[in-house]
């Protein structure tokens, strides 16, 4: 069922079947100069040189895939909010998720591209190699080519030959089952822990792991997906195709840990590596070498005190070392290392101020806090002051004291002495009492 899909995907792209056998054949022309026009080197040679020449005219856009993958990485603490806040509300989470990928310039099939525009010369090799197998001529392989390639044994496989293919097509190609299955099986096997390995290289050391993210449970998931995609596939693709995966796998793989060292995701332990190694050699030579470290060192600066972990510990280890990063890239000797603080910033520069966070006892007596401050020594001596004024008794009141007791009106003279005062103004004169 999996050969009678391929088969009609390889039909669509039959327009393909010409530039690609062309390609080919010429490089057919110079290995077989080299190897023999009928040998598994020439040919297969030319398959793999197929695969390089289409991965090189890819490079932008591997670029472009791999800049994709970052700012979805980045992005993705955004679209989860985005996620939770519409979830009820499916059309306004798309259009805010549109919304946000037009803002940051991001594609989401960006990390895809290689591999789509790929796809179409990988049928049409496919269809070639089943043409081959069966004994047609297709594109510019004619009659002379088709023999040659039927000849044309791998370790002993034949270029079009299939793991499900039965003894009899085998023994017709002139090789035997065991052969064509060993070599087959091998080749299988290589093309899904080269994909498994690219993939968890990825994983484990060009992701930002201070960040968890649906994203990089989604990237996990693809790492055993497509090995066990390429295992249950790979059965049904013939030798020379076989061929073509395992040196599109191996490239990317190579051109996957290039861009790792070279240009790692922040806050990644491949990032780590890098800037322990830079720093080893910028302490060493107590300068930046060539434009990459300064590029490298300039935009570490220009973070401040954004920088991550990683980038911190670097700016610190120059500094140990009588070093100090400028902003052009470059680095500086002496007093200039003593300039900067122990986050690697210059001294004096504000640092940011977070609120003092209150205990639960503090929070609670915050209004007894309150108002005990009201209770101030001013407002003590006006209230001692206003009881130690002598209050004029009304005209005709008689006070009767006891035992030094005080008068039983007294409390009551002073609430309505108070009460007739005025507020915030001069006090109108007491008029003096008859007797």
């Amino acid at each position: 069922m999996i050969s009678d899909i391929v088969n009609a995907v390889s039909g669509v792209f039959a327009f393909l079947t010409t530039p690609v056998s062309w390609v080919i054949v010429q490089f057919h022309t110079v290995y077989g100069a080299i190897f023999g026009p009928d040998t598994g080197w020439a040919w297969g040679l030319s398959i793999v040189s197929l695969v390089v020449l289409i991965r090189i005219c890819l490079i932008p856009l591997f670029v472009k895939q791999i800049k994709s993958t970052r700012n979805m990485q980045l992005l993705q603490p955004q679209m989860k909010a985005i996620q939770e806040r519409y979830k009820n509300d499916k059309q306004r989470q798309s259009e805010e998720m549109m919304k946000l990928y037009k803002e940051t310039g991001t594609n989401p099939l960006s990390s895809c591209l290689p591999i789509l525009v790929q796809s179409p010369f990988f049928f049409a090799l496919y269809h070639v190699l089943a043409s081959i197998a069966e004994g047609n001529t297709i594109g510019v392989i004619n009659q002379s080519l088709l023999d040659s390639a039927q000849k044309a044994h791998i370790f002993g496989a034949p270029l079009a030959a299939k793991f499900t293919d039965s003894a009899a097509e085998v023994q017709a190609m002139g090789a035997s089952l065991t052969d064509v299955r060993v070599v087959t099986a091998v080749m299988i096997v290589l093309m899904s822990a080269s994909q498994f390995y690219t993939q968890r290289q990825l994983m484990t050391k060009n992701v930002d792991l201070t960040v968890k993210t649906p994203f990089m449970q989604q990237q996990k998931m693809l790492m055993y997906v497509f090995p066990l995609i390429f295992l249950f596939m790979g059965i049904n693709f013939p030798v020379g195709v076989l061929v073509y995966w395992l040196t599109t796998n191996v490239w990317t793989m190579g051109q996957q840990m290039y861009v790792i060292s070279r240009n790692p995701t922040p806050g990644s332990k491949a990032q780590a590596k890098m800037l322990e190694a830079l720093q080893k050699h910028v302490v060493d030579h107590s300068a930046t070498r060539n434009k990459r470290e300064r590029n490298i060192v300039k935009a570490i600066v220009a973070k401040g005190r954004d920088r991550n972990e990683y980038e911190r510990k670097f700016i610190n280890g120059l500094s140990k070392a009588g070093l100090a990063a400028q902003a052009d890239g470059t680095v500086a000797k002496g007093a200039a290392a003593e300039e900067l603080d122990e986050d690697g910033m210059p001294k004096g520069t504000p640092k940011r101020q977070q609120p003092k966070r209150q205990s639960k006892s503090q929070r609670q007596s915050g209004g007894s806090t309150a108002q005990g401050k009201d209770d101030s020594p001013s407002s003590e001596k006006t209230s001692l002051e206003k009881q130690d004024e002598p209050q004029d008794a009304k005209p005709g009141s008689k006070t009767k004291q006891s035992g030094g007791a005080k008068p039983a009106g007294g409390s009551q003279q002073r609430s309505k002495a108070k009460s007739g005062q005025r507020k915030g103004g001069p006090q109108r004169p007491k008029s003096p009492s008859k007797k």
